[in-house]
């Protein structure tokens, strides 16, 4: 019995390692070259990488945090950054008015992100909620179209 403890001990701590390392890999310069290239006053920039080759820079910029996405030729993604909902555009909050999660009563929105994307695309995602179980994902265009409804965790 002790020997399959420290069997499986031993074997946790080098998956542990492995993931460790296939996750936070150094960042090629290419990818931080490009990170400088767009956000030259960036301060307190801190990287992540995930599985499949994505590139993620947390960072503080003049508007506040934004997290910033590159592949591994470090071509530009996406970048997000949390906004209020009173910062939302006015076509935005009329497509909102207009779904049905406009009514306060039954759903919350606990949080507005926006997310810029090559070619000027700039999208807005609001988390509704009815409760700490219902939760929707809601993806508008910067027109203020619906775009996307998802469950969400």
């Amino acid at each position: 019995m002790k020997k399959l403890l420290y069997l499986t001990l031993i074997f946790g701590s080098l998956l542990t390692s492995v993931g460790a390392s296939a996750q936070f890999g150094s960042v090629p310069g290419v990818v931080t070259d490009s990170f400088k290239t767009r956000y030259p006053n960036a301060k307190s920039v801190s990287w992540s990488s995930k599985i499949g080759g994505t590139y993620q820079a947390s960072f503080t910029a003049d508007n506040g945090k934004e997290v910033a996405k590159f592949n591994k030729k470090g071509e530009w993604q996406n970048t997000t950054k949390e906004i209020t909902q009173d910062a939302l555009p006015s076509a935005v909050k009329d497509g909102l008015a207009k779904s049905k999660y406009a009514d306060k009563t039954e759903w919350e929105i606990r949080s507005v992100t926006i997310r810029y994307l090559p070619g000027n695309v700039t999208q807005y995602i609001l988390l509704a909620a009815k409760n700490d179980i219902q939760k929707r994902s809601l993806l508008f265009s910067a027109d203020g179209q619906l775009l996307k409804d998802g469950n969400t965790l």
